[in-house]
């Protein structure tokens, strides 16, 4: 039997990362490096670097919701990185590397605000403003197959963080 499979999208930063990270969540069967939310069809890598296409750098994630659910992979990712930078993730600095949700159904637009609000009340973010985005997906667009698995082919790896 085939196993039921659900999309989500994330943009959190570099995409390598992003992407490294989620392909170790349990249950998670594929993630796909690419662009979303911009407004100019099929962009390159260069293009989005010099912020003509309003594109963020995201991560398309092909999960078992049997094994892992949205709400889950919501929470790995404000683990697997800082959602109060705006525009930027550590060095990387430009609105590709905006913290993003990409919602594809309105189910997950709403566990993923609702998400946004639960963590906003928590010890972590109390002092510091949560300002990913969140809206419905538009259309994704694979990066350049240079990107796909970048770190397990060229070395450097981003672990699961613990907590």
């Amino acid at each position: 039997l085939p196993v039921k499979t659900e999309t989500a999208y994330f943009a959190g930063g570099c995409f390598w990362g992003v992407e490294e990270r989620f392909q170790q969540v349990p249950g998670v069967l594929d993630a796909v490096s690419g662009y979303q939310g911009g407004t100019t069809s099929r962009p390159t890598y260069k293009q989005v670097c010099a912020d003509q296409t309003g594109h963020a750098e995201t991560v398309r994630v092909t999960f078992d919701p049997a094994r892992v659910t949205y709400r889950q992979l919501l929470e790995w990712f404000f683990k697997f990185h800082d959602p109060t930078q705006l525009n930027r993730q550590g060095p990387d600095v430009g609105t590709q590397y905006r913290s993003a949700i990409f919602a594809a159904n309105d189910e997950q637009l709403k566990d993923a605000r609702a998400c946004i609000d639960e963590l906003s009340k928590t010890d972590r973010f109390r002092n510091r403003k949560i300002v990913t985005v969140v809206e419905p997906a538009k259309p994704f667009y694979e990066a350049e197959e240079y990107h796909q698995d970048y770190h397990a082919r060229h070395g450097g790896s981003c672990p699961l963080p613990t907590r």
